[in-house]
């Protein structure tokens, strides 16, 4: 028996919305990781803002995190392996002590960062209560 083009008989297909907006956060998260360390460095001399790929280019391409066996082997953290350089004819200013970070163009950033870590919590706490509503004996 089908329901539209749906067969009725069909494994229900899994929610992907959670996934979605879980990476969501974690990109923010890992994203204001590395705006807050550039904050931190801003009189640094010669240190290079770093910045992550927007999270449009992280849903299309993903990194693999190396395998460390030994707690004695390297472990590269997530955001030393998503951190890039920001190329320094997209950045706003350089300074005379060759430091590539724009406390304006950061503090933008991470207000922007922020914007999106608190629209993927709301999707993410809405679905939430729908699925309690959905279950509830109320």
């Amino acid at each position: 028996m089908t329901v539209g083009h749906v067969s009725a008989t069909a494994a229900p297909q899994p929610l992907y919305l959670t996934k979605l907006a879980n990476a969501r956060v974690d990109w923010a998260s890992t994203r204001q990781a590395a705006l807050a360390g550039n904050i931190a460095n801003a009189n640094t001399p010669r240190y290079k803002a770093r910045d992550i790929a927007s999270f449009q280019a992280e849903l299309h391409g993903s990194r693999l995190q190396l395998a460390a066996p030994s707690p004695q082997h390297m472990v590269i953290s997530d955001l030393e392996m998503r951190a890039e350089n920001v190329d320094p004819s997209r950045s706003w200013d350089v300074k005379h002590s060759a430091n590539t970070v724009s406390l304006d163009e950061e503090l933008m950033k991470a207000d922007d960062t922020a914007r999106h870590h608190q629209l993927a919590l709301s999707v993410l706490s809405s679905f939430h209560r729908m699925m309690l509503s959905s279950v509830s004996f109320r």
